[in-house]
């Protein structure tokens, strides 16, 4: 029998970060169907999306960490691990390049009509390009929900290609963050909402961020406004903006994320709309982000089983 401990992959991990894992302990990987058997015994565990539970996490007898990839941990109850004494390590900022650059391809798509063209040719659709036309970004306002790593890193971008205004509202960052990024902080939400012409949400959904977007602060902005999440879903109440976009409401949306399925179905109501762009929770999907990740969440698991103590914890 090994003496060596036992890692648990409940997600598709990039095989360099296995391989590493491999190195220091023996490795249960999903879908292998031994994998439900983790919390009796695992010591360590790798996540990306797969939800951990509070009666999963009761049954936890070994487990000494729990790393999930990104920065996202709403997919966890925080509170049972905490009362377990069980830390939950995350990896901040290993995506944020690449999730910053889907917020930006998301938003051109949906300005410059990429996507509406590409399923009018697809399927054979006559084009009238007048009845089509797109937005230009240069010089326009662009309003940032969240100024982390992300955030941040998408400012750059609008910035730097664009030359576009920022607008910034973070009410938990400090007063002089930011300093290397031209910018206006905006404390209300309601006062930068009417303002901006592209609207780009970057923050973690939490019990005060559930539905920060709903009816009443979506009509607060501008008709021809575009909206991009690649957060977390549950940031818009999604009810409240098809009903808005069915009477003419925004000039388009850009959604990487949805509240209740990812993907979301086909008959989504958001799906029936033409000025709806969407990918499947894909805004760390590059090679590069999944080769960084999987190798950071490897050894930062491989560490604490080594008894050095967790870095980038919840708590």
């Amino acid at each position: 029998m090994s003496n060596k401990p036992t890692i648990y992959v409940l997600d598709a991990f990039h095989p360099i970060g296995i391989e590493l894992a491999r190195q220091h302990a023996d490795v249960i990987c999903w879908p292998d169907p031994r994998i439900k058997e983790w919390p009796e015994k695992a010591d360590g565990v790798m996540v990306r999306m797969t939800p951990i539970t509070a009666e999963q996490i009761s049954r936890a007898q070994h487990v000494k960490i729990i790393c999930k990839q990104g920065v996202g941990l709403d997919t966890i109850d925080l509170e049972a691990a905490k009362s377990h004494g069980i830390p939950i390590s995350r990896t901040p900022g290993v995506n944020s390049e690449a999730v910053a650059e889907l917020a930006l391809a998301l938003a051109l798509s949906v300005t410059r009509r990429v996507t509406r063209f590409d399923r009018m040719i697809h399927s054979g659709d006559k084009i009238v390009r007048p009845e089509h036309l797109g937005l230009e970004m240069s010089g326009k306002v662009v309003g940032v929900i969240g100024m982390g790593n992300i955030g941040t890193c998408i400012a750059k971008k609008w910035i730097g290609a664009f030359g576009c205004k920022i607008l910034a509202h973070d009410p938990y960052a400090p007063m002089n963050n930011w300093a290397d990024i031209a910018h206006e902080r905006i404390d209300k939400l309601n006062q930068l909402l009417p303002k901006v012409d592209l609207l780009t949400l970057h923050l973690p959904l939490t019990p005060e961020s559930h539905h920060l977007l709903s009816h009443d602060e979506l009509s607060m902005m501008k008709n021809q406004a575009v909206l991009i999440n690649v957060s977390r879903g549950g940031l818009i109440d999604e009810n409240a903006l098809f009903d808005l976009m069915s009477k003419g409401h925004l000039y388009g949306v850009g959604l990487d994320v949805f509240e209740e399925q990812e993907p979301p179905s086909s008959n989504h109501p958001l799906l029936t709309l033409p000025n709806v762009v969407t990918t499947p929770h894909a805004g760390g999907g590059t090679i590069e982000t999944q080769i960084r990740s999987s190798t950071q969440v490897a050894q930062q698991v491989i560490d604490v089983l080594m008894g050095k103590p967790p870095v980038h914890t919840a708590f």
